[in-house]
């Protein structure tokens, strides 16, 4: 009998320590997808923060830039689109992150076109508004970028944790999903806007 209790006293044990075990490794998980989700957060604050200085940008340009209407609405619709694409993003399903991440391209785009063309305006290039606008939007630019890269390197963190032995099993069976990195997936958005006035 008391070899018995023994053995039902070691497994107990075992037990209690697998279930420790899970719960760390479940824990962990749930610290670094939180770590990840909070990266994000950060970055949508940015992007809201820039398109909102967007339309104030394109205000003070059309005073300017009469004959450059077509570019001007461009912006417009590309800050409607990403703002549209980021509301909807979600960072466990790629095909958003996706959209996301095409909208961004396209109103990075738009920016260097409005920004390409303001060369030729030497007023709207003094202007203090404009310089001001310009200023904060490079500000928010650089915030961005330090944004996205403090959540790539929390999904990678993240990813890795659910991917190795033997997290991927606790992972697995608490549906632990794979988070999108926020990439950039044209060439052109290699390079910075270049916001100069």
């Amino acid at each position: 009998m008391t070899t018995a209790i023994t053995i039902l006293a070691v497994l107990a044990g075992l037990v209690l320590v697998v279930a420790f075990w899970v719960i760390g490794i479940y824990n962990g998980l749930v610290k670094l997808r939180n770590l990840y989700r909070n990266a994000f957060a950060q970055i949508d604050v940015q992007l809201k923060r820039r398109y909102d200085l967007i339309p104030n940008l394109v205000e003070t340009a059309k005073s300017f830039m009469k004959h450059e209407k077509e570019t001007l609405e461009g912006v417009i619709e590309a800050r409607n689109m990403a703002s549209s694409a980021r509301q909807s993003a979600n960072t466990e399903d790629a095909s958003s992150m996706g959209a996301l991440m095409a909208a961004e391209g396209g109103l990075g785009g738009a920016l260097g076109r409005l920004f390409a063309l303001s060369e030729a305006y030497p007023d709207l290039k003094s202007n203090a508004n404009m310089m001001q606008v310009s200023e904060e939007l490079t500000t928010t630019e650089n915030k961005i970028s330090f944004s996205r890269q403090a959540y790539n390197d929390a999904v990678t963190q993240y990813n890795t944790q659910t991917e190795v032995f033997p997290s991927s099993l606790i992972a697995g069976i608490f549906n632990f999903g794979t988070a999108t990195l926020f990439e950039v997936t044209e060439e052109s958005e290699r390079e910075a806007v270049k916001v100069e006035f």
